[in-house]
């Protein structure tokens, strides 16, 4: 049984207590602090009165609510519901709140571009700093259009790669499904038992899906072969580590699910290739999905997971930027051969 909330914990004791676990884990204390955060903040969005409407997706899903992946993840990508921001608009829709025609998306993406920052700094912000006073934490919170950051006085200098805020990033053209509900921890629990660290228990899109919304991201990067990169080879490793626990096969089985995300894609998020063509989101999850970038791009890339090693993100073995690709060659095999 836990004696103490790390929050209740002088500064000098939480610096000491993230010390031991940084010890014993081998992860770097700073980051060890930064995932504190990122959970007492997710924590603090879905205890709020609009929480059952918020869906936790993305790479920082995987990690805390899936234990797919083995790298740091600083920041939140959160899902509220098109039919609580929008429910007026729905009755162009379909089930899966798809609007029929390319004017009515632009209408409802001018109609969410309206309306998402102003849920975001009145009842967002206000809800998640309250929270985190009643919690016993302390930071500023600032909203920046359909982003929130929760700024924290760090317990340790030279954050390197990561800084000492949790960027939470908003978006409002899904209903976020499908989904489940998962416990999220603390990375330093295990290692300090006699400690009680944040938890947090949101509806999390469903591994399968954030495999195709990540798949069909790279392979836009892959056509379009532009020459930047930062942070965004996480993705790679991402699809890779879903491979190893088996999240990847059940995606590639699931053909209705990727069409899903394709259509969804198509409709909200058109890009143009390198040639200035739409990317066909409907052809990618249907036998030419690329997930390998050629020529320059290539070492971007490169360059980008380096920086990546350098900070401690991963906390596995280092594995070779070429290994990494070639595992995302096999990926991009066997889903063009499904």
């Amino acid at each position: 049984m836990a004696e103490v909330s790390f929050q209740s914990l002088s500064p000098d004791d939480r610096r000491d207590a993230l010390e031991v676990a940084a010890a014993l884990s081998g992860r770097r204390a700073h980051l060890l602090e930064k995932d504190i955060w990122v959970v007492q903040t997710l924590a603090s969005l879905i205890e709020t009165s609009f929480g059952v409407d918020l869906t936790f997706k993305g790479g920082t899903s995987l990690a805390k609510a899936y234990h797919a992946i083995r790298r740091f993840s600083e920041d939140l990508d959160i899902t509220y519901d098109i039919r609580a921001i929008a429910p007026d608009l729905l009755t162009d829709g379909d089930d899966e709140a798809i609007p029929a025609t390319r004017s009515q998306e632009r209408r409802w993406s001018r109609e969410i571009r309206r309306r998402l920052p102003g849920w975001v700094v009145n009842q967002a912000l206000p809800s998640v700093e309250v929270n985190l006073a009643a919690a016993g934490l302390s930071a500023e919170l600032r909203a920046e259009g359909d982003h929130i950051f929760v700024a924290y006085e760090p317990l340790f200098d030279n954050y390197g790669f990561v800084r000492p805020e949790v960027m939470v990033e908003f978006g409002a053209r899904s209903i976020g499904e499908p989904r489940e509900e998962r416990l999220c921890g603390c990375d330093a629990a295990s290692y300090l038992p006699d400690v009680a660290f944040p938890t947090a228990r949101p509806s999390v899109m469903l591994a399968e899906r954030t495999f195709w919304e990540k798949a069909t991201a790279v392979h836009v990067f892959c056509q379009q072969q532009r020459s930047r990169g930062e942070r965004l080879s996480r993705h790679w490793y991402d699809l890779v580590r879903l491979d190893d626990t088996g999240y990847a096969d059940k995606a590639l089985e699931d053909h209705a699910l990727a069409l899903s995300v394709s259509r969804h894609k198509s409709m909200f998020f058109r890009e143009k290739d390198a040639n200035g063509n739409w990317v066909n989101y409907i052809a990618a999850v249907s036998g030419e999905l690329q997930l390998v970038p050629r020529g320059p791009v290539l070492q971007v890339l490169s360059n980008d997971y380096d920086r990546m090693l350098a900070d401690g993100m991963l906390l596995d073995d280092e594995e070779r930027f070429g290994d990494l690709m070639e595992r995302c060659a096999d990926i991009q095999r066997r889903a063009n051969g499904l």
